[in-house]
This record gives C-alpha cells, sequence and structure tokens, in this order.
C-alpha cells in the first residue's frame, strides 16, 4: 500500500500546491512580524522626505543609472564600516521609493557620502570623475550643469509619495515649483547627494 509520502511524489500536480503552500507559510512568518517592529519602520530621528529639489536629484540619479555602479546600503561588518561608517539602519529607507540598495559595487557605497565633501567637489567629480580621482573609471555628466529644472511635475511626485506615507505639507507641496527655479540637474544631484545618510552619521 502507497504511503501518502509517496502519493504526493507521483503527483505532481499535488506536489506543487504543497510547495507553495509551505513557501507561502514561510515567507508570511518571515515578512509580516516585520511590520509591527518600530525600528523597521519608524523614520531615524530627523529623517524628512525630499524636499524638491532633492527629490528631482533622486529621479537624475535613477535616469543616470547610479545605481548600476554604486550601492546605498553598508552591511554591519567591521570592513563595510571602517570605510564607509556607520552601517545602514531601515529607518533610514522610510521615505525611499523606491530605495537605491544597488546589487553591484563598481564604485563605492555611497550611503554616507552626504556631508564628505564639499558641493564644489561633487560639481568637479560630475562633470569629469578623473579631475579629482585620476584612478575613476566612472564616466562624466556634464550634461547635468547645463540641463535646467522644470519642476512641472514635482507636485503631482509630491502628491503620490503623501499618499504612500510621505508627510509633505500642502505648503510645501506648493511651494515646490518655486524651489526649483533656476535651479540646474547638478544642483539638484548634488542636494540629493549631500543630504544621504546624514542623521546616522550625525547621532554617531
Amino acid at each position: 500500500m502507497a504511503s501518502a509520502h509517496d502519493k504526493v511524489e507521483k503527483n505532481i500536480g499535488l506536489m506543487i500546491v504543497l510547495v507553495i503552500i509551505v513557501i507561502s507559510i514561510g515567507g508570511l512568518v518571515q515578512i509580516v512580524p516585520l511590520f509591527f517592529q518600530d525600528s523597521l519602520t519608524e523614520p531615524v530621528a530627523g529623517l524628512k522626505p525630499y524636499s524638491a529639489l532633492r527629490l528631482e536629484g533622486r529621479d537624475i540619479y535613477v535616469r543616470e543609472g547610479c545605481y548600476l555602479c554604486h550601492s546605498q546600503m553598508i552591511r554591519p561588518f567591521r570592513a563595510e564600516t571602517e570605510r564607509y561608517g556607520h552601517y545602514s539602519v531601515a529607518g533610514e529607507y522610510v521615505y525611499d521609493r523606491p530605495f537605491q540598495w544597488g546589487s553591484k559595487r563598481t564604485g563605492p557605497d555611497l550611503h554616507r557620502v552626504g556631508g564628505r565633501y564639499s558641493d564644489e567637489w561633487h560639481r568637479v567629480h560630475l562633470i569629469n570623475p578623473r579631475d579629482v580621482v585620476p584612478e575613476s573609471i566612472m564616466p562624466g555628466y556634464p550634461w547635468l550643469e547645463e540641463n535646467k529644472l522644470d519642476g512641472d511635475d514635482i507636485q503631482a511626485k509630491m502628491e503620490v509619495l503623501r499618499t504612500l506615507g510621505a508627510p509633505y505639507s500642502d505648503a510645501e507641496i506648493e511651494t515646490a515649483p518655486a524651489a526649483l527655479e533656476g535651479k540646474t540637474e547638478m544642483d539638484a544631484m548634488i542636494a540629493y547627494l549631500q543630504g544621504l545618510g546624514i542623521h546616522v552619521k550625525l547621532r554617531r
């Protein structure tokens, strides 16, 4: 007489259903408790949603594919914290949609780059990286200095992010286009980079 195990092994449809059930239960056990841990869902002290200029900078960062070579997640290993600074914590990513963890480091991790260099250093580095890092293989982005921000859709972006939980006020959304007037994509990118990881760094 065939055992229950033999019946499952010989019935591929039943096996698929059971495997899906087991994986689903395992996934729920791993994921659901995370929604109830304050340290994972609450922003770190002082963290605010991106300003209009930094939000535009984040979108330019994504558009130019910077996340393909730079991660934004420092793992809690000595080799990483000695090089980059305090390891990344979940509360720093509360307003990141999408997060920019990245999956490869051709260049250094950028999660603690905020305040490490001057605005002018970033400007020179983005125009021609080899002017400040001779061995760099990073391409230059000189067009960022020439492209002006239009701000046509900044309010719509902020409205969507508010729907998703970012605490933008009506005044912040209303004044967002004015905050972008006369600014270039370079200004936005530098503003974005200068705000990365500064809240935990300042608390160390």
